[in-house]
């Protein structure tokens, strides 16, 4: 990038900003404190993450002008749902007392889970809950966000790239050398979940797509074809962990570049366009450029389905139908362009520029979600395809792990030894003043000796596991990565699952030596170290470090309850 591109960029940047605020103000003066509604229509917006925060403001500024359907006052109350998690709790009948308040309307990011939704129904014999077509909010395209350097040694802007030339790079042991970049190594990609991720789903979807040659007609014969399959394997060959949100790599990516070291963490994250823009607001010191795939991608159309079910009644219907003419008006449609979306009919703000690391006409070519039977399909599909792992699950056994804590973390930890593959490789640890090998590391499938295959072993320990002594925090940190390290699966996830309920009791108090050992790989041998700090007692501040040293993750499960949901979330890395 030359230095009147970068001028531009302080530029663009600048004025957002400034729209930013404008708007801002706007919504602060809009919040009117309105009269209690009392006999009112109540309408429940499940939302995805990314938006939910900008449609509570907005549902503010409706609330403000006294809204009214049929005489009756309207009280909207959104609530943010990830889009795979809502697509589940819809398939299965949404369990309030699980899943939150049942929604009357849902937006996910991608009408993909609405397709979804449809199949996994109908897969039950339920009655379709979402109709044919959903107005679209706003729209944010899947990109491949990449380093600038990266970007520019591959021949942005102006060159055509996409998926084809990720396979390349992931597939050629020489890696950033053929482009005269050794110093990068091999290629490295960032991917986020399909099962609860829009930005993954769409990833996997557009990699099938690509791999076929084709941008529509997907059929089923496509995604069993041997052929296909191995071309998507490239792909996440490549693939350093996977997540449940791409702020895992955004955050990680943020941090080595205070350092000066973007380039040696991450080579391209799959991530939508409005994320990209996200990042370069808060002026890294390496950008980000979004590469739009060449062989088409998939466009995050944020739709507004108001749901055919027993609680949404003809009042409600009515609430919703007069919200969204709201939200498809003109102010609401410019706050989602300041907010770096594009409107609902793909139009973007001036912030989305070359300068600012984006392409003003977007993708060359827009991909729709398959069938519901092909979608279905893909997604399904993700755990033979999927890059596979090598895993240390340690688990905190000490005194203060006592009773119901350890009973909570002994379900989870049954539940999440399922959600991995027979060839996935796992071993089990329990520490508390000494660490104690349960389980080798191996194939989950394979026999452990005469005790039968592993993940049975595995279960079988942590049924037994039982509390006593204190914490060696640190020492076992260190001793679990260093087991791993000594016998790296280059070719896999290598990581560590770290739980504990409490802080450091041991006599090795080197934190600063340990976050040094965790530092001292570079990333072609990193051991990554995701972190759970388990009850109100754990040391978060000291597991953030571990994990952030590590490149990989902190979960929060101060409430022990959650443990479950956080052990789902913390395998959706793998």
């Amino acid at each position: 990038m030359n230095e009147g591109t970068r001028g531009r960029t302080g530029l663009f940047v600048a004025l957002a900003v400034a729209v930013a605020l404008i708007v801002g103000f706007g919504t602060i003066r809009d919040r009117i404190p309105a009269a209690a509604c009392v006999g009112g229509i109540s309408l429940v917006v499940a939302a995805s993450q990314e938006k939910a925060t900008l449609l509570k403001e907005l549902a503010d500024t409706y609330e403000a002008a006294r809204p009214t359907v049929d005489g009756r006052c309207v009280d909207v109350q959104v609530v943010s749902k990830a889009s795979g998690d809502a697509e589940q709790a819809l398939a299965s009948g949404w369990d309030a007392t699980v899943d939150g308040p049942r929604p009357d309307v849902w937006s996910p990011a991608s009408s993909a889970w609405l397709t979804l939704l449809r199949q996994h129904r109908a897969s039950r014999d339920a009655q379709d809950i979402v109709a044919d077509r959903n107005p679209s909010l706003m729209r944010s395209p899947l990109v491949l966000a990449m380093p600038l350097k990266m970007a520019e040694a591959l021949g942005w802007p102006d060159a055509s790239l996409g998926w084809a030339d990720v396979v390349e790079l992931a597939t050629d042991p020489q890696g950033w050398a053929r482009h005269g970049h050794p110093e990068w190594g091999r290629f490295r990609l960032g991917k986020t979940n399909p099962m609860v991720s829009t930005s993954g789903l769409h990833a996997l979807v557009a990699s099938f797509f690509a791999a076929t040659g084709r941008a529509a007609d997907l059929t089923e014969r496509d995604v069993t074809d041997p052929r296909v399959l191995a071309y998507v394997r490239a792909i996440e060959s490549a693939v350093v962990h996977y997540g449940e949100t791409v702020s895992t790599f955004t955050g990680n990516l943020r941090e080595v570049d205070e350092r000066g070291a973007a380039l040696s963490y991450v080579s391209a994250i799959a991530i939508e366009e409005k994320q990209v823009l996200d990042y370069n607001l808060r002026s890294p010191a390496m950008p980000l450029a979004a590469i739009y795939p060449k062989e088409g991608t998939l466009v995050a159309d944020h739709p507004y389905a108001v749901l055919n079910v027993a609680w949404v009644d003809a009042a409600k219907r009515a609430a919703a139908a007069h919200f969204l003419g709201f939200l498809e008006g003109a102010g609401p449609q410019e706050r989602f362009r300041a907010a770096g979306f594009r409107d609902h009919d793909g139009r973007g703000g001036p912030q989305i520029s070359i300068a600012s690391g984006l392409m003003p006409a977007g993708a060359p070519v827009t991909i729709d979600p398959p069938a519901p039977a092909v979608l279905a399909r893909i997604q399904a599909q993700w755990n033979d395809v999927r890059k596979r792992a090598r895993i240390l699950m340690v688990l905190d056994v000490s005194g203060s792990m006592e009773g119901t804590k350890l009973e909570l973390m002994r379900s989870a930890a049954l539940t999440a030894l399922d959600h991995f593959a027979g060839d996935d490789e796992l071993g089990l640890w329990s520490f508390e003043f000494t660490a104690s090998e349960l389980v080798s590391v191996g194939p989950l499938a394979a026999n452990v000796g005469a005790l039968g295959p592993r993940r049975d072993v595995a279960k079988d320990r942590v049924r037994r596991l039982a509390a006593s002594g204190g914490t060696a925090l640190y020492a076992t940190v260190r001793a679990s990565v260093d087991h791993l390290r000594a016998a790296r699966a280059p070719d896999r996830i290598n990581a560590v699952i770290f739980l504990t309920d409490g802080r450091n009791e041991h006599t090795d108090r080197d934190i600063d030596g340990l976050l040094r050992f965790l530092e001292s790989e570079d990333e072609e041998r990193r051991v990554r170290v995701f972190t759970i700090g388990y009850g109100k007692d754990a040391d978060q501040a000291t597991l953030k470090k571990i994990a952030k040293a590590t490149r990989g993750a902190f979960y929060d499960a101060s409430t022990p309850q959650t443990i479950e949901r956080v052990f789902r979330d913390v395998v959706s890395n793998f």
